[in-house]
């Protein structure tokens, strides 16, 4: 089954989850920041094409997810949510901060229709910048562009 879809693709990111191992974990700063990728990648797809954002009620995402990664990890739960909301894809993705040098953000794609992924990403952020942030989520949206526009 494929996951090919035309323009206009509908899009579900769900809020970022920090996964903070650092010895001074989840500072008000680095929630912030986390809390600032969802905006950031919705204006940064719609910059590199036409995506309609699907949202998604925290209420609804609160009920699906039976804990810290339970979405990110299990692909059809989140699929079935983005399609209860119309998404052709939905977006998973947590924040990682394994030191205070640097942080990742780790994001997977996900095809409602078949419930499968199609895009797995890794993108490294070096510094807790704001600019570093906007920078590393740009090539984000680029990478899943690529791929729901191949």
């Amino acid at each position: 089954m494929s996951c090919s879809v035309n323009a206009g693709a509908r899009i579900a990111i769900l809020n970022f989850e920090l996964n903070d191992l650092t010895s001074l974990p989840n500072t008000p700063e680095e929630l912030i920041r986390t809390a600032s990728i969802k905006p950031l990648l919705e204006q940064a797809l719609n910059e590199v094409g036409e995506y309609e954002i699907m949202q998604i009620n925290a209420k609804t995402i609160a009920a699906e997810n039976a804990g810290f990664g339970y979405l990110f990890r299990f692909n059809d739960v989140a699929a079935k949510l983005g399609k209860q909301f119309g998404a052709d894809w939905v977006i998973v993705g947590q924040h990682g901060k394994p030191s205070f040098l640097y942080s990742h953000l780790l994001v997977r794609l996900i095809c409602v229709k078949t419930q499968n992924l199609a895009g797995r990403y890794n993108i490294e952020l070096k510094g807790n910048h704001e600019k570093v942030t906007q920078r590393s989520v740009k090539a984000l949206a680029q990478k899943i562009h690529e791929t729901v526009n191949p």
